[in-house]
């Protein structure tokens, strides 16, 4: 079984890819998701988030569940309480993909996509066989990010600064895939690479 690592800066495309490679049959990992699930109710990060940042966590009908604006607020320009952060997440989430690696492998996939924003920041492309990163010109990037519901320059600002500039994402890159043409184009991509990757 081959594992690809699908990585990119924020609102270069990536959940678009994922999304191509899901139609192609090819089972994705998402980091993200797996992060919202530990955050939900019954979610095994709502304890240790509620007693290392008091405050973010809230009651539901469902059960606590983590305030995901507040813990945002509680971290925003705070490197520590980051890595403190990061300290409780970063193995739950591990945990998440180890259990998807071992499903896969029974089911004798062929290819499996790793879905992990902060891949090479995180130092996760040392479990990928190979890696794609999506990009596209800065002035999309900019465009894309800046039309989610809360977002702003300053956060966009906090954001990039915490992520592998995308020329060296680029450069590290085993496969790149440029989402600022337009869809079909990087659709096309995705195919020819995972056609690369099966056996004929």
């Amino acid at each position: 079984m081959r594992v690809l690592g699908l990585t990119g800066s924020i609102g270069m495309g990536k959940s678009t890819a994922a999304s191509t490679f899901r139609r192609l049959r090819v089972p994705v990992f998402d980091a993200d998701a797996a992060v919202h699930r530990l955050q939900a109710p019954g979610g095994r990060a709502v304890a240790p988030i509620a007693a290392a940042f008091p405050g973010t966590v809230r009651d539901t009908p469902r059960g606590p569940r983590v305030d995901r604006e507040a813990l945002r607020r509680a971290v925003l320009g705070d490197g520590a309480a980051l890595t403190r952060l990061e300290r409780i997440v970063h193995p739950l989430v591990r945990d998440a993909e180890r259990r998807f690696l071992s499903a896969a492998r029974r089911r004798a996939e062929p290819l499996v996509v790793l879905d992990i924003p902060l891949l090479y920041e995180t130092r996760g492309a040392g479990r990928c066989d190979a890696v794609l990163v999506v990009t596209a010109p800065a002035s999309v990037q900019r465009h894309r990010v800046l039309r989610r519901p809360g977002m702003t320059a300053e956060r966009l600002r906090a954001i990039l600064a915490r992520q592998v500039p995308d020329a060296e994402k680029r450069r590290r890159a085993d496969h790149v895939v440029h989402t600022g043409l337009s869809r079909f184009h990087a659709q096309r991509a995705i195919r020819a690479i995972v056609k690369g990757y099966r056996p004929a």
